[in-house]
Order: C-alpha cells, then structure tokens, then sequence
C-alpha cells in the first residue's frame, strides 16, 4: 500500500486535532509533511507533533502554496470565509483537496470550486463527516435495502449543548454571519446533507424560520459587565459563566481551544479580555440560536430540521417513517431502533464508534478519502464537493426563507435565478 501525504492549511482544532491525527494512528497510510497556521503557537505544537522539518511549516498558506508541490492531498481548515482561495489554488497546484465544511459562504465561489475541480481532474471532497459514522452508515444501508419501504417522512433535532452554543455561537468565531456563515450552513449544512442523502431524491422547495431570541442585550442580568470576570452579581446564577466553564465542566474539552496555557492563570488570562469571557448578553453576536427547517423532496417526501442552542446533549436525533416501518435513534447513544410494520418486531442497533470525535466521522472521511485515491476507477467521494453542492444551496435557500418571514422558496428557481447572475450555468447535481 502506497503511504499518502498531505499538508494541512489551518491547523485549528479540526485540522490539528480531527483529521491530521489520522497520519498518528495510521503512519503506514498517510504522512503530515507540511502545514500552513498563521497561530504561532499552534504552527508550533503542529511541528513538533508532527515531526516537521522548518522549511515545511508556514505562517501563510499562500507561502506554502507557492513551494512546488509537497504532497498529494491538502487538507484545507481555515474559517469558513478562507476556504476559496487556498482551495482553487492547491487545485491548480495539483493537490487533491480535502476541504473543511462550509464549501463557502458565497454560493459563486462553491461553484467556482467545483469547476477548478473538474478542470484539473483532482478530488475536492467535503468534510461532511456524519456520513461516515458507523451510525448513519448503518440507518443509510437498511434505508437502501428497503428495510421500512420508501421515505415518507423525516423528522432531525440537532441538540445543539448551551455552552458549545455559547462557545462557538455567541463568543466564538461562528457568532458573525459577515465573518463566518448563517447558522444553518456553519453548522447545519451537516444536516441538509443528511436528509438530502437519507431520502435519496432532490429537494423541491424549503420554508425557514428562526431567530436570535435569547443572546441579547436585553437579557443581560441587572448589572452585568462586558466581561464575566469584571464581577458579575450574577455569576452564581447564569449557566454561561464563563470562568467557571472554563475551570470547570469545560476544562478538558473546551478550554484547550481557547488557550495553549492550561493552567489556571494561563486560562484567567485567556478569559480577561478575550472574546471567551465575554458576557454572553454583550458580545457582537447575530447568528441565530434556534431554527427550523421545512422541506419537501421529489416524489413526495418530506423533512422537518429543528436546531436549537438550548439542550443538555451536543447530539442529533432523528425519526424516519417508512411504508413499511420506522427509524429512531440518537447519535450520541450510539443506537437506533427498527420497527417492522409487518412482523411488528422490534429491533435495536448498536453500533461502535469508540469514542471518536463526531461519532466516528472525523476517522472515517479521511480513511475513505485514501482508499478512493488509490482506486483509479473513483473520480468522486461520498460526499464530493458536486455531491455537496445540492445541500448548500438547500442551506442557502432555507436561510432566505427566514429573512424573508418564512417564505416558501422553489429551490429550482432559486438556483436558476443564481445562474442568471453568473457567467456560466450551474454545474447540476
């Protein structure tokens, strides 16, 4: 078997600690032999975990990408609205590109992606990772044997936990539409990839609504400041204080993509006048913290999305009804249940991710992307940036619906009145 290597652009928790981990576990398949990281200390952490020689470590992907080709893959994990450039231009450098979700949030450039793609006859595959879990692998493949009948309906919550919400969605770096991406395509693209590929069939039309209810000023506790370490009367009442998640609860998990000083000063300091220890009622926030989706797909079926910011569990349930029988299960869980409407039995499904991240995903999209490099018959992944492209626009549309009071919109229409503002038609999935 031929070791692969890859340079990751973006060595954040998802570059560092997701998907380039693979080449630890696994050194026989895939080889780290370069990254660009603008964080000083990050790129610095990456090096030595990776065992990388100076001249391969970057303070700017554009430095990096300037060198002649270092490796066959290039794993892209910069924010949401730095994914286009580094991403066209390892593409005409020859990589094969392994690329963050959102595609972007401008729906020219997801385009634009796609067709660099296909000019240069490289792999741009999306990391949409649940895809990939033991999990959905598992409910997809009786779904595709015909297990409960056709698709009739769907029902998905995302659960999204009160601090990771309070984490990534209102302090963090996913809290600003203009500097990241709506709500629905930063962290719910995974979902309308999900139906789209659970119910087989293209979407017709989407209604959407949602808001920012809670996260405002407004709702601030009588005499709180801009930072939870100011002394805030309410810090023994709010559950988004910030230093006692951060010390506390949060420590382990969520405390080391704040600060690389875990100590109890090193995380003081990080919380004192960064964004992390910002009263939650007092930041600069606007994206939303609850919304839902309606849909309706080809041949009838139909979805309702729910994501709310105010759960106990950071997990995704789901109910599929089939003609004949019915899904339910819990991510987090780890297990769904089959009814057969014919035998009326009931069967339950355990499957093992073994602890991984994202339920498996993260392991799982970088061992399928490998293996479909190495087969010369593959020209497109599971969830390829073609494939990937229909369930962006579903996202696009769905936040459209929103800001215009729940609308309905034709998804056909709305792609085509996309078309009318580029040069080139849409490249149709």
């Amino acid at each position: 078997m031929k070791t692969l290597s890859a340079v990751v652009i973006g060595a954040g928790d998802r570059g560092m600690r997701a998907y380039a981990p693979y080449a630890l576990k696994f050194p026989h398949e895939l080889k780290i032999v370069g990254v660009a990281e603008i964080n000083p200390k990050r790129r610095e952490q990456f090096q030595k975990m990776y065992g990388l020689e100076d001249g391969a470590c970057f303070s700017r992907w554009e430095d990096l990408l300037k060198q002649p080709r270092m490796a066959d893959i290039a794993i892209i994990c910069t924010q949401d609205r730095m994914h286009y450039q580094p991403t066209v231009r390892a593409l005409e450098q020859g990589y094969h590109v392994l690329l963050e979700k959102p595609m972007s949030p401008d729906p020219a450039e997801c385009i634009a992606m796609i067709r660099k793609a296909k000019e240069k006859g490289r792999f741009l595959t999306i990391c949409h990772v649940l895809r990939y879990t033991p999990f959905w692998s598992a409910i997809k493949e009786l779904i595709d044997e015909g297990k409960i009948g056709e698709v009739v309906s769907v029902q998905l919550n995302e659960n999204v936990n009160y601090h990771h919400m309070a984490h990534s969605f209102v302090r963090g770096n996913w809290r600003r539409k203009d500097t990241s991406s709506p709500m629905i395509l930063a962290k719910s693209c995974h979902d309308m990839d999900l139906l789209a590929w659970i119910v087989g069939a293209p979407c017709l039309r989407i209604s959407s609504f949602g808001s920012l209810m809670h996260f405002r000023e407004e709702h601030a506790p009588a005499g709180a400041p801009d930072y939870c370490l100011d002394g805030c009367p309410a810090e023994h009442e709010c559950p988004y204080c910030a230093p006692r998640f951060y010390l506390e609860e949060g420590r382990e998990e969520w405390a080391p993509k704040i600060t690389e000083d875990l100590t109890n000063e090193g995380i003081l300091k990080a919380l004192r006048r960064g964004p992390y220890g910002r009263c939650v009622y007092r930041s600069d926030n606007d994206v939303v913290d609850h919304q839902v989706v309606s849909l309706e797909f080809e041949g009838g079926a139909t979805a309702v999305f729910s994501m709310c910011g105010f759960t106990h569990d950071n997990t995704r349930t789901v109910q599929i009804m089939g003609t004949r029988g019915e899904i339910r299960g819990n991510l987090i869980e780890q297990r769904f249940t089959v009814y057969d409407f014919v035998t009326q039995n009931r069967m339950e499904v355990r499957v093992n991710a073994a602890n991984a991240q994202h339920g498996g995903g993260d392991l799982g999209i970088i061992r399928q992307f490998l293996r479909d490099l190495r087969r010369h018959d593959k020209t497109e992944s599971l969830t390829s940036a073609r494939e990937s492209l229909h369930s962006h626009m579903m996202a696009f549309a769905a936040e459209e619906s929103r800001l215009n009071g729940g609308q309905v919109v034709e998804l056909e229409a709305f792609v085509r009145r996309l078309e009318h503002q580029m040069p080139e038609r849409l490249p149709r999935k």
